[in-house]
Parts: structure tokens; sequence; C-alpha cells
């Protein structure tokens, strides 16, 4: 029976650290960079060679082809939705809760930011934050998504409908989710977090559009 209680002890140390193993693993999911994997794979340039040199989706529809653009487009939310849902699908048996989903949410944005598999040097994250809200809600990534969608097709400047999306997603996540005392603390943290840190990313392209020198959707620089 002691060797029993000491099994069973050391189990549950061991359930302790699921929530860590889970953060850590959508880290390096996260980490992987699929502007520059798509672009090898199909032959362009390495997206942090020309245009704005960021390894994201928009910049490498700057070497023209459409298709290796959309790739990593989804490729990139993927790596953002994935761990969100794994967690949210098949997380409660190991004590994931929403803490764990807004954790692992976070760290995969984190990972494409700052990849340890390229150099901590990566993109500004918008899909994969995109990836992020439609796992946590598909309501929320749906509104987040639009809102995109209506500035870039009205001003044609993607930098300015990511800024608004990112802005508006944490006031769209509270009035849908019930209001300030129904919605998920944590997840409300992760959301304003990846919001300030897309802004932050953006601080080149604000002072950009300021000066009107912020190239166009569908422009090559």
């Amino acid at each position: 029976m002691a060797h029993l209680k000491i099994l069973e002890t050391g189990l549950d140390s061991f359930r302790t650290l699921y929530p860590l193993l889970a953060t850590v693993a959508a880290y390096l999911v996260g980490s992987l960079s699929f502007a520059v994997i798509v672009s090898r794979a199909m032959g362009l340039n390495d997206p942090r060679t020309y245009g704005s040199k960021n390894p994201g989706a928009t910049n490498v529809l700057r070497s023209g082809s459409k298709a290796a653009a959309i790739v990593t487009l989804l490729l990139d939310a993927l790596k953002g939705w994935l761990p969100v849902v794994l967690v949210k699908w098949f997380g409660a048996p190991y004590g994931l809760g929403d803490g764990t989903v807004a954790f692992v949410g976070l760290a995969a944005f984190l990972g494409h930011l700052f990849p340890v598999f390229f150099r901590f040097v990566g993109g500004k994250g918008v899909a994969t934050a995109l990836g992020v809200l439609v796992g946590i809600s598909a309501w929320l990534g749906l509104a987040a998504g639009g809102i995109w969608l209506l500035v870039a097709v009205v001003f044609r400047f993607s930098s300015l409908a990511s800024l608004a999306a990112a802005v508006l997603a944490p006031v769209v996540y509270v009035l849908g989710d019930g209001g300030p005392w129904l919605m998920d603390r944590s997840i409300l943290v992760a959301v304003i977090t990846m919001s300030a840190l897309l802004v932050w990313r953006h601080t080149e392209n604000i002072s950009r559009l300021v000066q009107g020198k912020e190239s166009r959707l569908g422009r090559k620089k």
C-alpha cells in the first residue's frame, strides 16, 4: 500500500506539469515559420530578403505567388488554432482548463513572433493570432476576421486592417461572452496581450501609414 501511495503521489506531481508541457509544445508549434518553409518548398525567395522582410503571408504575396501566400496564411492560422482546440477537446481529463487554453494560445502566438527554430526572428503574428481566436471561439475569430476583411477591402492596407482587428478583438470578446462578469479572465488577458503585441509589431507600419508611405495590398514593394 505504501508503494501504491508513493506511485499515486508521483503521478499527481507529474499531472501538475501537464499545463507547462502543453504550453511548451504550443510554443514549439508556433515557432514553425511557414512563410520561410513554404517559400523554400515552392522554390521562392526567402521572404526575409525582400519587401517588408517580414516572414508572413502578406509579404509572401509580394513574391507574386498567390498560392504560396494562401498556404502560408492557412498554416500560420492552423498552428495557432490547433494547440487551443486540442486542449479544449482533450484537456479536461488531465486538468487542463481555460487557464491552459489561454497559455497555449499565447505561447503559439509568441512562438510565431520569436521562433526558436529561426533565431527568434519571426513575423507579426496576425494569422496565428486569428487562429488562436478561432480556437477560443468561432464567433470571436469570425468577428476579428470580418473586421480585418472589411478594413482591408475599404482601405487596401493590410497593416491598418490588422491593427483594427487587434484593437477591437478584446472588446468583441468581452461583449460577446456575456460581459465582464461572465467571461474567462485568463483568456481575456491572453487576447489583450496578443492585441498589444500586434500593435507593437506594427509600429513601423503605423509610422508609414501616418506618412502616407505604406504599401497597399496587391502592390509589390
